[in-house]
């Protein structure tokens, strides 16, 4: 086997037939065997997975027949069958539920994965059969999503270097390589440092502001973690910890901030520094290598915003009101630490706190008013799924007879309107040491016509658990994640592609995250909360009073959390905006220059990921399109603001976003899918009114 291939010559051997990747798993939609599969499974199955793909590329290459749609991209949409099995659920296991030995895996396969995708993509032959198709493709007269197709693949070639000299090619298999390998290691090492940098403290005084069912969880996680007697809190993706909003120690918010900001760059095997400016180093020589002058401009070139250019110019539009409202909401804050004579100036770990008590005194609302109101099962079946009913017609049954990789994670029969039964959906709810953070969406099967393939989706979030028999009860935010994440899952369960590479949610990145957050208006839709919004002890609904509050607070400390999430924007373009050949010595320095160039660096206002643990940018697929979250805001408060014009939630609006959007994947142009259902390019005034930044 050649080299270039990522296999060894031990990888001829077939998969011996007890794999349980092997075949296609029996289970409906095919669902992982999750009882079977062991982690020694998955080496074995990879190899034999590209040895397989290679051999089924081969037959492409080798074909004497001139090239066509069906013997060149059929064929290559109908390859790699076992490897994408395989990969789907160690994508699972590693985001959610990981251990030792699958990071091992993942590390050794990374940069073999990587060569095996240059196998494919730099391959001369295969590059050849599909320029040709390309060049003729007028004369086709092909259908839409088939047109579509040829673009897809010749845009993806040439994108990834299959114009390149041999020579060049050959420079670019070892970069990617290098590359695979420093993402698994960034993420493996931010895992770890998480864990290891969780706040342990020694009394209950000093966590006071914290509810019971909150020390108790972190008095069980300092057992748990064999710091018995003691308190663990644990930390969550972001620089900011939710517990800081109530916290009344400023020593323990002093602590639990700074373990969370410094948690990846302390000198120790764990220290991701090293690793990004190499990271960045890599994507800078690598855009250079295929003619672009730095890696946003290469990557942003098939998203719907096209240049780095016109990214900054959008954020330019935010900053400085996202910015003035900073300054307005920080004196604020400044006047009630100094009304009771607290003698010190307000800093990014007092911010949440204070702004809590803000937000009480001015709304009389409090967190934990709310939160009896949210139970997750509640918030989950009454409101996510009830709110898929009203628009979509969707029902769900929850099924037991299924194996599932960890005791939480609940699976679901997903029905359409018609009583058709569509798909199987999976949620894992609960925080976890060896899941990572933040919450997201998958597939563990995709759908596709070709493949006679339908949906078993995945959400994945960082909730709390609850104490032995307390309740699960959700903040705010937290029900707003599980209304997003369950709008990404509506996109892939509402896929209708022919294409697997076409399907559901593998649109643009500032484009994917559009239908998740339009899915999160529905979460205060009146029809929707009263249906789960309702006390977890009494059963009572939420008190009008009580909504009425949360609805005028919703603008409440928008600079802040804008700014927060702009400064993560900025960071990101200026890494992905270096020039090949500078030396990087000081990340830390980097960042905070990067900080001030636009008018970020608000030391009361840290950005929502620093550099060193922002696995979004380095080992999650947004690099150069971090800013895909504001942008697609933007779509969803303008799409919302179509919904609103036209009465809101109801069926007929639903299934005009369903057949309009949510069931088309990538099988047009997005701008278009957009200005279709829209009636217009999308206008930034909504996002700003929706911030309060207007």
């Amino acid at each position: 086997m050649s080299q270039s291939t990522g296999l060894s010559a031990q990888t001829v051997a077939t998969l011996d037939k007890s794999n349980p990747f092997y075949a296609p798993s029996t289970l409906p939609f095919h669902a992982p065997a999750f009882d079977k599969i062991k982690n020694s499974d998955f080496k074995p199955a990879i190899e034999e997975g590209m040895r397989r793909q290679m051999a089924e590329i081969r037959r492409i290459t080798d074909n004497t027949a001139a090239p066509t749609f069906e013997n060149t991209l059929v064929a290559m949409e109908k390859s790699g069958r076992l490897l994408s099995r395989v990969n789907a659920v160690l994508n699972v296991l590693t985001g959610a539920y990981t251990n030792a030995e699958l990071q091992k895996v993942e590390q050794e396969m990374a940069p073999r994965l990587s060569a095996n995708n240059d196998a494919i993509y730099l391959n001369t032959k295969l590059f050849k059969r599909v320029e040709a198709i390309y060049n003729q493709r007028e004369k086709l007269k092909l259908d839409a999503e088939s047109a579509r197709l040829i673009e897809y693949y010749y845009k993806n070639f040439v994108t990834a270097g299959a114009k390149l000299s041999e020579a060049d090619k050959e420079v670019l298999k070892k970069l990617n390589q290098e590359e695979a390998s420093l993402r698994t290691k960034f993420g493996a090492q931010l895992l770890a440092g998480s864990k290891a940098a969780a706040l342990v403290v020694n009394t209950k005084e000093e966590l006071a502001g914290l509810t019971d069912a909150a020390i108790e969880v972190a008095a069980r996680n300092a057992k748990t973690a064999g710091y018995d007697g003691k308190y663990l809190l644990s930390l969550q993706n972001t620089t900011q910890q939710p517990d800081l909003a109530s916290l009344k120690n400023r020593a323990t918010r002093q602590k639990l901030f700074e373990a969370a900001w410094s948690r990846t760059e302390k000198d120790d095997a764990n220290d991701n520094r090293p690793v990004i400016a190499r990271l960045a180093q890599i994507r800078a020589q690598k855009a250079s290598l295929i003619g672009f002058p730095s890696f946003a401009a290469w990557k942003l070139q098939n998203q719907m915003a096209k240049t780095p250019e016109t990214v900054e110019k959008f954020l330019a539009q935010l900053v400085p009101a996202a910015t003035a409202k900073v300054k307005e909401e920080a004196a604020a804050l400044q006047q009630v630490i100094d009304k009771q004579n607290g003698g010190f100036k307000l800093e990014a770990w007092d911010w949440n706190y204070y702004a809590e008590q803000l937000r009480k005194s001015k709304y009389d609302l409090d967190e934990n008013e709310i939160k009896p109101y949210l139970e997750i099962d509640n918030v989950l079946q009454k409101g996510v799924f009830y709110a898929a009913n009203l628009l979509y017609g969707l029902t769900f049954k929850e099924r037991k007879d299924l194996p599932v990789y960890q005791e939480d994670v609940r699976v679901f029969d997903v029905y359409d309107k018609d009583g058709t039964h569509m798909a199987l959906f999976y949620g894992d709810y609960y925080k976890r040491d060896n899941k990572r953070g933040g919450a997201w969406m998958s597939n563990m099967v995709g759908q596709s016509k070709l493949l006679g393939t339908k949906p078993v989706i995945y959400n994945v979030c960082n909730f709390t658990k609850p104490a032995p028999g307390q309740p699960a009860l959700i903040s705010y935010s937290d029900m707003r994640t599980m209304f997003h994440e369950f709008g990404h899952a509506l996109h892939g369960l509402f896929a209708s592609q022919q294409y697997p590479s076409l399907s559901g949610t593998a649109t643009a990145r500032d484009f994917v995250e559009f239908p998740s957050q339009v899915n999160e208006n529905w979460a205060m839709d009146p029809k929707v909360i009263k249906n789960y919004a309702v006390h977890y002890k009494t059963g009572e609904p939420m008190p009008p009073s009580l909504l009425e509050k949360i609805k005028k607070a919703a603008a409440f400390n928008q600079g802040y959390a804008f700014t927060e999430v702009l400064a993560a924007h900025n960071l990101d373009l200026q890494w992905h905006s270096l020039k090949p050949g500078l030396p990087l010595q000081d990340v830390l320095k980097f960042e905070q220059e990067a900080l001030t160039k636009t008018g970020l660096n608000i030391p009361q206002v840290p950005p929502r990921y620093r550099s060193t643990y922002f696995n979004h940018i380095w080992n999650s697929g947004y690099s150069a399109g971090y800013y895909a979250y504001s942008w697609t805001e933007m779509l969803a408060d303008d799409a919302y603001s179509w919904f609103e014009e036209n009465g809101g939630l109801t069926r007929e609006n639903g299934q005009r976003f369903r057949d309009m959007v949510l069931s088309r994947g990538n099988t047009i142009e997005l701008g278009k899918m957009y200005r279709d259902f829209r009636g217009h390019d999308p206008d930034i005034k909504p996002l700003l009114k929706s911030r309060g930044l207007n």
